[in-house]
């Protein structure tokens, strides 16, 4: 269900704008759910997101950032090359401008450079135009506070309670005080040198002699990751390496590794990466074109970590979809995980509560605070290929070392009615066949069922000690949101 909010005039555009008084501009239309997701404002460009959603979002923010704020500072501004990338980074950005700041627009960008620069240069904040992984026809709006961590939910309600006209409480501004936007591609350089420096800081040429594929994705890792590997010696193979709207995460990327895994076999590659489209996660692939997701990342990344004495507590945290053999490998060295619920923003308020250095996402999206205030993939793919270069053996030797994947089957269920999808656990037929699965498995298995945050679908993992176990269960859960809910 969605709802129709109208300030005042028809066409799109400020029809009556004071200094100090609620803009007037247009139809909108909001979901009656909330808003804010668990990744900013995410959903169809052109249907959810338009430009004057766009505009009325970016006054809003505007005016809940100078309302927290005791100086006028100005706003990072990134996007993904999405075809609608465009018209709403403009119409963010005229809403944000309307609110009296100076807005920084980077261009394509990698998220994670938004959200590094605003943490440096004495910004207000920064926003990302990107739908992340999500197909090209979506789109999506994500906040960071100054300090680059993803904006609060006290931030996020304020925003949203005044596009809902439940509040229209102004920050006085003085007489024609507009703010400004300003093309600044140039601080990208600065995002650069901070992915540089701690690995030239250890050698000169750290990357030398490795031959690495990149996945791009058509995205904003086209922007920088070439050049960025090269520039650390690696002989460096591209993929999809061109902005492309038309084309960003279809068939490749790190949701579509196959072009990826046949590019590292064919060329005798060392490893590859793959990225998403907003560059904020990467999953790997060994020499065998084996993938090495986020699980593997974290143990790897972790041990070494360990070895130098900068795993507090020897404690990753990862998701609630981590693999057991993960946990239980991690358990027998010593160490501890950690699950919290998926996004990126769960895990890091669980690697505060717990002072953790390393936590991420089975999906790519990796959190180390030693490097970086947010999920960066071109960060974490460096370092693991620099882990590799130090150890001095292969991506696959390493994994072969590590451990042993529960076999694990992710499905996702296309369930468009929002109601029912978020309140699955409504539905008695699906919790009562949870519930049988559970305790057929025992301890040999655990199942996960969640509404995406993202998608309008039901995402059901199954993971057992036999292939034959998690397949059976699977379809059996499968067949039944199928039945009842979509």
């Amino acid at each position: 269900m969605v709802s129709s909010l109208t300030k005042s005039g028809t066409s799109g555009l400020p029809s009556a704008l004071g200094q100090n008084s609620a803009p007037s501009w247009g139809t909108i239309v909001l979901p009656d759910s909330a808003l804010f997701g668990t990744d900013g404002i995410r959903g169809h460009a052109g249907e959810l997101l338009t430009a004057p959603l766009a505009l009325q979002v970016g006054f809003w923010a505007g005016q809940v950032l100078r309302a927290n704020t005791a100086t006028l500072q100005p706003v990072i501004l990134g996007q993904d090359s999405r075809n609608s990338s465009n018209m709403l980074a403009m119409a963010l950005s005229a809403g944000l401008t309307a609110a009296g700041l100076e807005v920084w627009d980077l261009g394509l960008c990698p998220t994670p450079a938004v959200a590094h620069l605003a943490s440096t240069v004495g910004a207000i904040g920064g926003v990302m135009i990107s739908a992340s992984h999500n197909p090209p026809e979506d789109n999506g709006i994500k906040f960071f506070n100054p300090d680059g961590t993803k904006l609060s939910l006290s931030l996020q309600q304020q925003i949203e309670a005044r596009l809902r006209g439940q509040s229209d409480d102004i920050v006085p501004m003085a007489a024609n005080h507009w703010g400004k936007h300003q093309h600044r591609p140039e601080l990208l350089s600065h995002y650069v040198e901070a992915l540089q420096v701690p690995l030239t800081a250890q050698a000169a040429s750290p990357l030398a002699g490795m031959r690495v594929v990149l996945d791009l994705a058509w995205g904003s890792a086209t922007r920088l990751a070439a050049n960025l590997f090269r520039s650390l010696g690696a002989e460096v193979v591209c993929l999809h390496d061109q902005p492309d709207g038309d084309r960003i995460n279809v068939n490749c990327g790190s949701t579509h590794l196959a072009l990826l895994q046949a590019a590292v076999t064919e060329t005798s590659a060392d490893l590859g990466f793959a990225f998403d489209g907003d560059a904020d996660r990467v999953l790997a692939v060994d020499s065998q074109g084996r993938t090495v997701d986020g699980d593997y990342i974290l143990y790897l990344w972790g041990q070494h970590l360990l070895k130098s004495q900068q795993l507090p507590g020897q404690t990753i945290v990862a998701t609630v979809m981590s693999n057991l053999g993960f946990e239980r490998a991690w358990q027998q060295q010593g160490g501890t995980l950690v699950r919290a619920a998926v996004g990126d923003q769960h895990v890091h308020a669980e690697m505060i509560r717990h002072g953790a250095k390393l936590g991420g996402e089975q999906s790519g999206h990796i959190l180390c605070p030693h490097y970086s205030v947010s999920g960066d993939g071109l960060l974490t793919a460096l370092h693991i290929a620099f882990l590799v270069q130090q150890i001095g053996c292969s991506l696959s030797e390493l994994v072969d070392q590590s451990f042993q994947t529960y076999p694990q089957l992710l499905k996702n269920v296309r369930v468009m009615d929002r109601a029912r999808r978020l309140n699955w656990q409504e539905c008695d037929p699906l919790m009562t066949a949870i519930a049988q699965a559970e305790t057929a498995m025992g301890d040999r298995g655990r199942i996960l069922v969640r509404a995406s945050g993202t998608e309008p679908v039901i995402r059901i993992m199954v993971e057992a000690e036999s292939a034959d176990l998690t397949t059976h269960w699977t379809k059996q859960l499968v067949a039944t949101v199928e039945q009842h809910l979509a």
